[in-house]
């Protein structure tokens, strides 16, 4: 099979993508008891909907019978990756840490490759496979601080559980984005996200009670999360999808534990021992050996 050369602006994409993403499992964290968490959520996508609208709007009419067509898929994309994922990751960080949260994310790629195999008959290199289940081994370690009868021991709070419902949602989104219709990516965000925000309005009206507390933290917060993690993280990560499979863009995620716990030491306060150390290198491990086999062996879905 013909090789090919590492695509960097794909990596480059992605490594955004960490940083954004990473920073909005600590702003969650650090909100938790400004902002309820279905608030926080319906909040972020008013706000990414607004801010995409302008760009979306004059090639939304075009796109509109093909997002009609592909009605199911595209409902199916809006439930798991922008109302599911990120409610119950704001739920489960009232409960655990943003680092706890963030290592659970390092077993998306595992759980994306799942879905891939059993939903698409995905086949992926024997190298790659191995690198990503590296990963995910890597934030196991971490979780369990190094220690068999942590393992042993193991007692999954509620909060911890809920996070990793979010992890599964977003697997299933990264794995579903191959059947995005195809549209200009301004239509089909600005449709996801606006149907989140009104599946969140219907969720918040039926579940009253919510609250916010507005002050400088909040306000930034809520900025920062419809912005950066939203709008710019949601174009950056799709695309990746669309040029490398999203075996490779969903590993990436792997490497989000690093950022957001060196984020939630400087931020937070939360402290880091030597099993992130070691977890971090066979993390970075892992992503080093599949993006060598996805250069010298290509799967069968990537760039569709």
């Amino acid at each position: 099979m013909q090789k090919r050369s590492i695509d960097w602006l794909t990596y480059a994409m992605l490594g955004l993508v960490i940083v954004f993403w990473a920073g909005n499992a600590i702003i969650g964290r650090a909100v938790r008891d400004d902002i309820d968490p279905v608030l926080l959520a319906l909040l972020r996508w008013i706000a990414a909907t607004v801010i995409i609208a302008p760009f979306a709007w004059r090639g939304l009419a075009a796109d509109l019978p093909a997002l009609k067509a592909g009605w199911k898929p595209v409902l199916a994309l809006c439930l798991t990756g922008i109302v599911g994922f990120n409610t119950l990751l704001y739920i489960g960080l009232h409960g655990t840490t943003a680092t706890n949260a963030l290592l659970m994310q390092a077993t998306i790629p595992g759980l994306v490759l799942l879905i891939g195999a059993v939903a698409f008959a995905q086949r992926e290199p024997g190298w790659k496979i191995f690198g990503i289940l590296l990963s995910v081994f890597g934030a196991a370690f971490t979780i369990f601080r190094g220690s068999h009868e942590a393992v042993l021991a193991l007692r999954l709070t509620g909060s911890d559980l809920i996070v990793l419902a979010a992890c599964v949602s977003w697997a299933s989104y990264t794995a579903l984005l191959r059947l995005v219709p195809d549209v200009r990516p301004a239509s089909f965000v600005f449709v996801t996200f606006a149907g989140g925000a009104l599946v969140l309005a219907a969720i918040a009206l039926v579940f009253p009670g919510h609250h916010v507390s507005w002050n400088v933290g909040s306000i930034l917060g809520v900025a920062y999360i419809g912005i950066f993690p939203s709008v710019i993280a949601y174009f950056l990560f799709n695309a990746a999808v669309a040029r490398a499979g999203p075996a490779i863009a969903g590993q990436a995620v792997a490497l989000m534990p690093i950022v957001g716990a060196l984020l939630a030491a400087l931020l937070l306060g939360e402290a880091l021992h030597w099993y992130h150390a070691v977890g971090i290198v066979i993390v970075i491990a892992g992503v080093v050996i599949a993006g060598w086999a996805d250069v010298i062996s290509p799967s069968n879905t990537a760039k569709q």
